[in-house]
């Protein structure tokens, strides 16, 4: 522990160290950062505001929402700023603090993606008792259960990383604190430490990626008996759910379901499940979806027409 004081902080090196491109990823990132912020507020008041709050989808929809704002945001505005120009510099503390915040909030969202899809399966399998099912003490507990499971995986990801001795160079090859670009900076043997990181964050992502294609191919093979109209209703609200789901599995599945090395190419991975995906999570629940966008336009719309009269 005494060799960890010899670093104070580190130095990210980022996507480029061409300065034009630093300048283009600044704008590109800050119109991403604000449009995600933008559109999941968006959909975080639009769902409070009115009765889908009542209904288990949206209350779990709200959660995602409340998620990748809160896990983009670990990331992100450090990212903006240091594309500004100058030293990427990041103190041990808040570097430390980037690991624990980035494998909470992600995690959970994982967990809250998982709770979506035992929901629509619950109310397209078993629609006849789907509100005995889903009811909002069950919905609260699955919640938690959510929370619970960020805290599980996140905590020892965090003990792994604090004790790990940083003595000697202290550049991290990425945009952000993340474990296994620190491995490479430890000064000690990290392979015991690579592997469990391996079996804790890759073995979350494939276990929970496998659940969802397995209650999805179930959803999907139930809907055969469906009217054609029922089919098409189930699907396009499925549709959206296993979009999110590529979007944010297949690069992190990537990222940490293999041996404990970095790519190049993590950067250009990592910048899909903590800032893409999430941008596009508001796009892929509301375009299609006509409750979502017919709740949008009531609750703004009234917000509006009572501001031009309370003037």
């Amino acid at each position: 522990m005494e060799s960890q004081r010899n670093t104070s902080e580190f130095v990210l090196l980022g996507l480029s160290y061409d300065q034009n491109v630093q300048i283009f990823c600044f704008v590109l990132f800050l119109f991403c950062y604000v449009a995600l912020l933008a559109g999941n507020l968006l959909i975080l008041v639009s769902i409070r505001c009115s009765p889908l709050f009542h209904q288990p989808m949206y209350y779990f929809l709200s959660h995602l929402s409340c998620m990748d704002i809160c896990y983009t945001s670990s990331v992100t505005p450090k990212f903006i700023a240091d594309l500004r120009g100058g030293t990427k510099t990041i103190s041990y503390g808040n570097c430390m603090f980037q690991v624990f915040a980035m494998h909470f909030f992600g995690s959970t969202e994982v967990f809250v993606l998982t709770v979506m899809a035992f929901d629509r399966y619950v109310a397209i399998c078993k629609p006849l008792h789907y509100l005995l099912i889903m009811n909002r003490t069950r919905c609260n507990l699955l919640v938690l259960a959510a929370w619970a499971g960020g805290a599980l995986h996140s905590l020892p990801q965090l003990s792994m990383t604090i004790q790990l001795p940083f003595c000697g160079p202290n550049e991290i090859d990425h945009y952000f604190c993340d474990i296994l670009p620190l491995l490479k900076v430890a000064c000690t043997d990290t392979y015991i430490t690579g592997v469990l990181v391996v079996a804790n964050s890759g073995l979350v992502a494939l276990v929970t990626f496998v659940v969802l294609f397995v209650s999805y191919v179930i959803i999907l093979f139930s809907l055969r008996h469906r009217s054609a109209e029922g089919r098409h209703k189930a699907l396009s609200t499925c549709g959206s759910h296993i979009t999110v789901v590529i979007l944010f599995f297949g690069p992190s599945i990537f990222a940490y379901l293999r041996p404990p090395t970095t790519f190049p190419e993590d950067k250009i991975f990592a910048l899909f499940y903590t800032i893409i995906a999430p941008m596009f999570n508001p796009l892929i629940y509301t375009l299609r979806n006509t409750e979502m966008k017919s709740a949008m336009r009531k609750v703004w719309c009234q917000t509006l027409f009572s501001k031009e009269a309370h003037n």
